[in-house]
């Protein structure tokens, strides 16, 4: 097969599109034939070695978390899953042409779900359902999502608002008309420091930036409030011992996958998409996700 082999550590220049061999499924496993991936931060950190020491790549190795595809092959003791059967996931060496999955991480996607739409998926929805879960919020109280036209802060504030929360959609002053379009009850700009000193006092706080915004926010917090972030904790949390930090890994789970699928299918919540290129492309497409920007960048198998 084709994929995208890392050789060594460096810039999106070590990402060379090459021959490969084929991956075969093993117990429990499941063959796909990836119809895209997508361009996750992860997959840069990864490239550039930033995360060797907890994640490394072993040369000459693949990358990439988001896979949508058709499974080709089932592996022994695998059940529910049928050659032909259109999936998705968060998986490993998805940047390929064909990729082994393990059946427990696999979900197929919803009817009426485009197949390459469905790529974009697995990773931010999934993350942002889980950071706003990890706030532990109710009906009635109010969480700042910050960062929420990201990909994970809009899976967020879909998930508080299925929950009965009240909103505020925490972006920066040249994102406020975007963040009109997210589906929260209000815009703050987090580098408007009196905006954030006239924020009513929070139940908890969902963080996809950290840095300054997080050492402003935490301070907003009440006492037994949660502070829920998937970057680092503020560095000023010693100061609020009655604020509880919570840091957030993604973790696979197939209802969850499914349920903010199906509300991108039914137009509830939007992932933007900014760019579909071909994989042969990966160097190119990481290079434009470094830079920053709204939508996800596919890549298509």
């Amino acid at each position: 097969m084709k994929a995208v082999v890392v050789h060594q550590y460096g810039g999106p220049e070590v990402l060379k599109f090459e021959e490969y061999p084929d991956p075969v499924p093993g117990s429990g496993e499941v063959l796909v034939r990836v119809a895209a991936t997508s361009v996750n931060p992860i997959d840069y950190k990864r490239r550039a070695g930033l995360t060797k020491d907890f994640y490394p790549i072993h040369f000459p190795g693949l990358i990439g978390v988001d896979i949508a595809g058709t499974v080709v092959k089932i592996g022994p003791g695998v059940e529910g899953f049928s050659v032909g059967d259109q999936v998705f996931a968060m998986a490993d060496n998805t940047y390929a042409e064909l990729c082994v999955v393990n059946a427990a991480v696999l979900a197929k996607i919803p009817r009426g779900l485009d197949l390459i739409q469905a790529a974009a998926l697995p990773l931010v929805t999934t993350t942002g359902n889980q950071l706003a879960s990890a706030t532990g919020i109710k009906a009635g109280q109010t969480v700042v999502v910050v960062g929420a036209v990201g990909n994970v802060g809009r899976s967020a504030v879909f998930t508080a608002k299925q929950l009965g929360v009240t909103v505020i959609a925490g972006v920066l002053k040249r994102q406020m008309d975007e963040a009109k379009t997210v589906g929260a009850d209000r815009v703050v700009a987090t580098d408007d420091d009196t905006a954030i000193a006239n924020l009513p006092p929070l139940d908890a706080v969902a963080d996809t930036v950290g840095g300054r915004t997080a050492e402003k926010l935490i301070a907003k917090v009440k006492p037994g409030g949660v502070y829920a972030s998937v970057v680092e904790a503020p560095q000023n949390s010693a100061k609020y011992p009655s604020v509880k930090v919570v840091h957030v890994f993604s973790k696979f789970d197939r209802e969850t996958l499914e349920f903010m699928a199906e509300a991108v299918r039914d137009g509830k919540l939007v992932i933007p998409i900014s760019q579909k290129l071909p994989l042969r492309e990966a160097a190119e497409a990481q290079a434009a996700a470094e830079k920053g920007g709204v939508g996800k960048i596919l890549l298509v198998a």
